[in-house]
């Protein structure tokens, strides 16, 4: 029985026209500062990938996978290790995620970059890809997965698909499609390939199964584009399509998202970056916390106890209240809040197994209760502060630092780069691979950057 349904009479060609505006669109045809987002996307992905490397996801990652690695063309970003580029797109997705500090569509809470540059990178180490021609297509397939995104939240992820791989495996796709210069026809077979492989499901935040969905949506991008150019076809409607993506895993489905505006209305120019290494919806409470710190001072030993009051979200997504690992602990409001208060630290160093388990951490941490309240802002929070003796203290933070309205500054972001990426590679190597990733859009091979990020790269038992 053929699995072919008719399309809904109204419903526009959503596929083919997204596929086709992807093939037909050059650099030329995206503004400056769509493509400058697009190299700090790529910039704080590149610490990210670094800043991750040493990571026991990762290395448990070689572990299981080296030995099945084909031609050894491509870097895993801040190691030792080589791969194939598929293994390569693999691993670099699952390594700049496992910190949960990359980058954020705040709209659909999608990090776009992983799927994405992880696939593209890889690929550009197969073959001479210039950084002009790199950007333009890490730009444009992140806006096609942010679109696709968009077409489907908050039904979707409802459900419990985690977006960042359903959606970031069409990202892959597109970015890969371009480098490899797909045609129209092609570009749609390899959409296809990639939406049957789209998958991820929510319930593995807080392990390590988490990161593998970036990392496979890249992988499973990169070969969708490499089938498609080798002739292997699919379904050429597979967003609107009734037994397609957006009809089979989700309730909502809006096609205007995906092909209203296109190349005028730019998602890719809506990325953010996290200056805390956690999930984006704790981010007010780390900043409100922070600031407390700093006004409190000594007070701070004088906490009797924490109330937040946050969207539902919140504690649907980090309300973890007795976190046991580091990587649970990004789901953890309490945790957050308490590290914060007592270190002023939302950095990677807050999330460890052994910080999550200090008696001064976890003393502070059962005192905090937090209540949700839909009319708060999903991007708001209100913390109040009681003290043994004396009155309460409230903060209310209405956006925190990493959010569109208050960005990083480029600045900041090569500081989170470097304070990352030195604790793996070095100061001195560091410091060369943020000269040489800021250089992209002028670099004759932007697989320099893969290249750099080797220099005194991390060794484990996987390379040993």
């Amino acid at each position: 029985m053929s699995g072919h349904q008719p399309t809904p009479p109204g419903t526009p060609n959503v596929t083919g026209i997204l596929t086709d505006w992807i093939v037909d669109t050059n650099g030329p045809d995206i503004p400056n500062e769509i493509r400058h987002e697009g190299l700090r996307t790529f910039v704080n992905w590149v610490g990210c990938a670094v800043g991750g490397a040493s990571h026991e996801t990762v290395d448990a990652a070689l572990n299981g996978l080296l030995a099945f690695s084909g031609r050894s063309t491509s870097t895993v970003l801040g190691r030792a290790e080589r791969m194939d580029a598929l293994h390569a797109a693999l691993l670099n997705g699952i390594s700049s995620h496992v910190l949960d500090y990359d980058d954020t569509h705040l709209k659909t809470i999608i990090h776009p970059a992983g799927p994405v540059a992880s696939a593209i990178l890889a690929l550009a180490e197969t073959r001479p890809v210039s950084g002009y021609d790199f950007l333009t297509a890490l730009i444009l397939g992140v806006e096609a997965e942010c679109r696709i995104g968009n077409c489907v939240y908050p039904a979707h992820y409802d459900r419990g698909w985690h977006i960042t791989g359903t959606a970031g495996v069409f990202g892959a796709a597109a970015a890969a499609g371009k480098i490899l210069g797909l045609t129209k026809q092609q570009m749609r077979w390899a959409f296809g390939i990639a939406g049957t492989q789209s998958s991820g499901f929510r319930e593995q935040f807080g392990t390590m199964t988490k990161s593998f969905h970036p990392g496979r949506a890249a992988q499973n991008g990169l070969a969708s584009a490499l089938l498609a150019q080798a002739g292997f076809d699919s379904s050429e409607r597979v967003l609107e399509a009734p037994r397609g993506f957006a009809c089979v895993m989700s309730d909502k489905q809006d096609w205007d998202e995906i092909i209203e505006g296109l190349g005028t209305r730019w998602e890719a120019g809506l990325n953010s970056y996290k200056p805390f290494a956690c999930g984006i919806v704790i981010h007010p409470t780390i900043d409100g916390c922070i600031q407390l710190r700093s006004e409190l001072g000594d007070r701070v030993n004088d906490i009797e106890s924490v109330h937040l009051v946050a969207h539902p979200l919140v504690l649907e997504l980090t309300g973890k209240q007795t976190p046991q690992t580091g990587l649970e602990a990004k789901f953890s409001v309490f945790h957050s809040a308490a590290c914060a208060l007592l270190r002023g630290d939302g950095s990677p160093t807050a999330f460890t197994d052994t910080v999550v388990k200090e008696p001064d951490v976890v003393a502070l941490r059962d005192t905090i209760t937090a209540v949700a309240d839909p009319a708060c802002h999903s991007a708001s929070v209100t913390i109040e502060v009681r003290f043994k003796d004396g009155p309460p203290v409230i903060k209310h933070v209405e956006r925190a630092l990493g959010s569109r309205e208050v960005p990083l500054t480029d600045d900041q972001v090569t500081e989170k780069f470097r304070a990352q990426s030195a604790l793996v590679i070095g100061e001195e190597a560091t410091q060369k691979l943020l000269d040489v990733s800021w250089s992209t859009p002028e670099l004759d091979d932007v697989a320099d950057v893969a290249r750099t990020s080797s220099e005194n790269a991390w060794v484990s038992g996987a390379a040993a």
